[in-house]
């Protein structure tokens, strides 16, 4: 028995939400794995040239696309340039995300519908442009990111929760959907690791500590540890695999 191939040498991923933390983690190491990567955030400012900077580094090439991802026109731009700059779309990522936490009786309407536009609907229309690329194709692999919010709820933070739960179900309907065209489809469902959306907890100590001692592995993830998962689900050793999440949380769900 051979072991599993982790090479996504000849590949093109498009990465949302690639300018910082989980995203960017997710980039470099498709990068390094071998693929090409277009980065998407809503500006190119910063992070997002940064990001394609570090893949230029390891040889890969790089394309950093500005793009607010709730907005279709946005997203078929997206995935236009892809394939003219690259010919084809083999891997999408959908990372983009945003956290606004208050409870339901007291938050705006609007907040509400800025995370479902972000956290699902972004997830949706990227896969809906990038999927009728990989139709044609006949191959392709999308992953999303979901979030252990998904299964555990947490007060004031209805619209995550529930965004992050939409996703787990998009993720099994795209992956029937898409099956037989050779398009695999899964998500990941990180726990507790350090971002810019968990930073309010991390940042304070006391906060930090108890947020760590609900967890069964005693620490927080590291971001290489969850960019391995999107590289084997990426990769060919998970062939068989679609219309699950992984989840990757240091044992907290259990």
């Amino acid at each position: 028995m051979s072991l599993p191939d982790l090479s996504l040498e000849g590949k093109v991923a498009i990465v949302t939400g690639a300018s910082r933390g989980i995203g960017r983690a997710f980039a470099l190491t498709f990068a390094e794995a071998g693929a090409d990567v277009v980065v998407c955030s809503r500006t190119l400012e910063g992070g997002l040239e940064n990001t394609a900077g570090e893949i230029r580094k390891l040889g890969r090439r790089a394309l950093a696309v500005p793009a607010d991802v709730t907005r279709p026109a946005a997203v078929d731009s997206l995935v236009q340039k892809t394939v003219a700059e690259f010919g084809a779309i083999d891997i999408l990522v959908n990372n983009a995300g945003i956290v606004i936490t208050g409870a339901v009786v007291e938050q705006e309407v609007e907040d509400w519908a800025r995370m479902m536009d972000t956290n699902l609907g972004s997830y949706y229309l990227c896969a809906r442009a990038a999927g009728r690329v990989m139709v044609k194709q006949k191959r392709g692999n999308i992953i999303n990111t979901a979030s252990i919010r998904a299964y555990k709820g947490g007060g004031g933070r209805a619209g995550y929760c529930v965004s992050k739960a939409g996703v787990v179900m998009l993720t099994r309907v795209l992956a029937l959907e898409l099956v037989d065209y050779n398009i695999r489809v899964n998500a990941i469902a990180p726990g507790w690791f350090k971002t810019r959306l968990t930073e309010f907890l991390w940042s304070d100590p006391r906060a930090y500590k108890k947020v760590t001692a609900t967890i069964p592995m005693k620490r927080w993830g590291e971001m290489s540890e969850i960019a391995n998962v999107a590289l084997f689900l990426a990769s060919d050793a998970a062939s068989y695999i679609t219309g699950t999440t992984i989840v990757a949380d240091g044992g907290l769900l259990a």
